[in-house]
């Protein structure tokens, strides 16, 4: 693919990159991660049993998610455009002793070498850090065999969204670095939808997840002021 039509954003993959040595540190910057995995986990391993599934996560990372649907028994390819985050990711097999196919390539260009393969799709906690989310979102449709679903997890836009987001989560609880998130690329659930709707997808269920600052527990629920996740299948 040119890298003119490129759907990255090179300053938010140098800015994952350079903390990507810390990706499996539970008390690193990374710890809401951990703490949402089992949940975001349980959730689409209710609705789409991953077991002998073939499996892909867009934007991977350092292969939190992606680790544990092979663990799981999900036959896992995970893509990313940093090579530090998937150098980590590589590294972190050796630990725990599974197998994912970690591979550095856009989601649109691996779309096209690989449509329909996948009989399950994630792409959670990405949506927001790239130019086009709409066209990450038609990769993730390509990518899903006809009947797949397709998962989908990131940021409302509202007052409310900045308040908790950036204000609360950056500045005064400091539970992630400040300049993580960028609320101009925060995503209305109305808007992700159509996104979904545009690239042939059913939207089934919206869910938002939780987080009390009192236990600093996670939990998920009907509110999607703040962070949501979307569940949807290919028609």
């Amino acid at each position: 693919m040119e890298e003119k039509t490129l759907n990255a954003d090179a300053a938010e993959v140098q800015k994952f990159s350079e903390l990507a040595h810390r990706w499996w540190d539970p008390e690193s910057e990374f710890r809401p991660l951990h703490e949402i995995n089992p949940l975001r986990l349980g959730w689409i391993d209710a609705h789409s049993p991953v077991a002998g599934l073939r499996a892909i996560d867009i934007g991977c990372g350092g292969g939190i998610l992606a680790e544990s649907l092979a663990a799981r028994g999900a036959v896992v390819t995970g893509i990313d455009l940093s090579d530090k985050a998937l150098s980590v990711a590589r590294l972190h097999l050796y630990e725990s002793g599974l197998s994912v196919d970690y591979r550095k390539v856009p989601a649109e260009e691996f779309a096209e070498q690989q449509a329909g393969q996948f009989d399950l799709v994630t792409c959670m906690e990405m949506l927001e850090h790239v130019p086009d989310p709409a066209s990450t979102v038609a990769a993730c449709a390509r990518l899903a065999k006809p009947g797949g679903t397709v998962y989908f997890s990131t940021l409302n836009r509202n007052p409310k969204a900045y308040l908790y987001l950036v204000i609360g989560a950056e500045y005064l609880l400091k539970m992630l670095p400040r300049g993580t998130h960028d609320y101009a690329r925060f995503i209305k659930p109305s808007e992700l939808a159509r996104f979904a709707r545009a690239a042939g997808l059913e939207c089934e269920e919206l869910i938002g997840l939780h987080y009390n600052p009192l236990t600093k527990k996670y939990s998920l629920g009907g509110n999607t002021d703040v962070n949501y996740l979307l569940r949807c299948r290919k028609k």
